[in-house]
């Protein structure tokens, strides 16, 4: 090739983005091989190989490979990975303001969900963009239950319980803490040994992931009423996105978000078909409270939620969304519509 030809080359790889032989998008979760979240994250490798041409793919490291979710971000950030899937924990290292998504009793049910991603879509966008990301969709862990070796009823009750709480997770300390409740904290990996042991006698977890950590083996009680909505997102850096052409940078948001809306919505059907099977194997699904008790849960939402401003995200963002709930469960009362389900 004459020195011209090569010239051109470069110049046409620098103005026109995806070289033919584009080196593979480096990303990480801790979701094991074959789950459902590997699976739908294959799709999409899949899919943009063949409509790019192969000039987008995906290298996978699954099962936390390459660490937990801070050791992610933090190779995200020096580039040797160029993406990941996250829980909550791992987007508060990110944008510590998403977590207003997990905040403490702030849903009821997956339509209060739904509509405050599509309505604050902008807003939780631009928020990963401004440190350095681009949002490629949502995938919600779903509705976070306690479960327990006693029955939980009444706030008295939780605070009588030895319950874990992810190491370091503000959200989570903070909602048992409105209750008076005292947690163990504990790194992930040590509780099911905790269990065993009895240094813990409750957790707290979506259906579907109880049964995959098969915590709902050490326990026996599931308290009815969810304590949040556990979200996720799959994020790109925004160096390594724009690497992209344009048309490539469209073309994943698209493909990445139809299969990530697919795969949310297999998550909620499997949580809900998780309890069915924990109450067959014997776990007691604890009657709801008294509207007394469940007023207590409530306003410990509120005061959580409220101590967590300035820490995590702002008095107006927390104030927009509440708002906009309020509005929203004033129109379902209304026309009877919105609810869809929780669980509960």
């Amino acid at each position: 090739m004459t020195f011209s030809k090569l010239a051109f080359a470069a110049l046409a790889a620098l103005f026109l983005g995806d070289p033919v032989c584009a080196a593979p998008i480096k990303f990480a979760t801790l979701a094991p091989d074959g789950t459902d979240a590997m699976k739908v994250m294959r799709q999409i490798d899949e899919e943009m190989q063949k409509k790019s041409g192969g000039k987008v793919k995906f290298k996978f490291y699954a099962g936390g490979r390459q660490g937990d979710e801070k050791d992610m971000v933090r190779k995200i950030r020096v580039g040797q990975l160029h993406a990941g899937g996250f829980t909550g924990v791992g987007l508060g290292e990110v944008s510590p303001e998403i977590r207003v998504l997990d905040a403490p009793w702030l849903f009821e049910n997956t339509g209060e969900v739904d509509h405050i991603y599509e309505k604050f879509a902008k807003d939780f966008e631009d928020a990963f963009r401004e440190k350095g990301y681009e949002l490629l969709g949502w995938t919600e862990v779903g509705f976070v239950y306690v479960f327990s070796n006693e029955p939980v009823r009444t706030a008295e009750d939780m605070k009588k319980l030895k319950i874990w709480v992810w190491e370091g997770d503000p959200i989570a300390e903070a909602a048992f803490g409105a209750i008076g409740v005292h947690p163990i904290p504990l790194s992930i990996t040590d509780v099911n040994s905790s269990l065993q042991t009895g240094l813990i006698d409750a957790v707290y977890s979506a259906p579907l992931y109880a049964i995959a950590l098969q915590w709902h083996e050490k326990t026996q009680h599931i308290y009815s009423v969810p304590l949040a909505n556990a979200t996720g997102a799959v994020l790109i850096a925004k160096s390594a996105f724009d690497k992209l052409s344009p048309e490539n940078q469209k073309l994943l948001k698209e493909v990445s978000a139809k299969h990530l809306r697919t795969l949310n919505e297999k998550t909620r059907r499997e949580n809900e078909r998780a309890i069915a099977t924990l109450k067959k194997q014997g776990l007691k699904w604890n009657t709801p409270p008294a509207a007394k008790d469940r007023k207590t849960f409530i306003n410990a939402g509120k005061k959580a939620r409220k101590e967590l401003v300035g820490r995590l995200y702002s008095q107006e963002l927390l104030d927009r969304i509440e708002s906009a709930l309020s509005a929203f469960r004033a129109e379902a009362k209304k026309t009877g519509g919105g609810k869809k389900k929780s669980g509960s």
